[in-house]
């Protein structure tokens, strides 16, 4: 398994905070914590729907509407190919396609300097400061090298955490990784995708509460909601994570059998 360096460059980042210098990896081993708290980024903490939305209007806007729908085919294939959206290679793709069009690099300007704090849903940032009075917290996503990074630090969210981002290729495949870095007892994972959230209580078993925001295109799909079982605990938004306390969601977890490493 191919994992992103950001796990390391980020951890480093919010240990240089407390030390003043940066340290490797294998040296940033932490004491088991009692709970820690993954929370993901896209229809998570951003509504991600709406930036893909803005993106398409944009290159409709400045292309026209075949354009646009030739980009998001190739940006839809390159999806199927990685497993994640990757803006950013969909335009170089579509730039090979069109090499004489100038004004290409506007778009790319466009997702650089989005104003994703603009994104964020009601009451996200709230929520992760309330988390945080609880236990570690840690942005736990996945997606490309330089974009996805762009957006968690430009949404706030990478100081929301005091720097504590984990974003891999596939983060439910990623899971021995985590627990390296960030070792606990218990974890809550909040994703708005239960194939992901699936994923993760087979492999942690009851060591997880899962906890799904129903947000996002997916968030309602009966085909999605049929295909994959209910998480321990399900909000219609980010927001309702306030009113509830951390007993709620250490004791709503359903017990399941583990696959993975302890």
């Amino acid at each position: 398994m191919i994992k992103m360096c950001f796990p390391h460059l980020f951890s480093q980042m919010a240990e240089s905070k407390q030390s003043g210098k940066l340290t490797s990896g294998d040296q940033q081993m932490r004491a088991q914590a009692a709970v820690v708290f993954l929370v993901d980024v896209d229809n998570t903490l951003l509504n991600n729907d709406r930036i893909q939305e803005d993106l398409k209007r944009h290159i409709e806007r400045k292309f026209g509407r075949e354009y646009r729908d030739r980009f998001w085919a190739i940006q839809e294939k390159l999806f199927e190919e990685l497993g994640y959206r990757d803006y950013l290679g969909a335009l170089q793709r579509f730039r090979v396609e069109n090499p004489y069009e100038p004004h290409l690099v506007t778009a790319a300007t466009f997702l650089v300097d989005y104003p994703f704090a603009n994104r964020l849903y009601p009451e996200a940032l709230d929520v992760l400061e309330q988390l945080r009075q609880w236990g570690q917290t840690v942005i736990l996503s996945d997606g490309d090298v330089v974009f996805q990074p762009r957006k968690v630090e430009r949404s706030g969210i990478f100081e929301a955490v005091d720097g504590h981002v984990l974003i891999y290729i596939h983060k439910e495949e990623s899971l021995e990784d985590v627990v390296r870095r960030y070792p606990a007892e218990h974890y809550v994972m909040v994703d708005d995708k239960l194939r992901i959230l699936t994923d993760i209580k087979k492999y942690w078993g009851d060591r997880v509460t899962t906890v799904f925001p129903r947000q996002g295109q997916f968030a309602y799909d009966p085909q999605v909601l049929a295909s994959y079982p209910a998480a321990d605990i399900t909000v219609d938004r980010i927001g309702d994570l306030l009113e509830m306390d951390l007993a709620n969601l250490l004791e709503s977890r359903q017990p399941t059998q583990p696959t993975g490493a302890a």
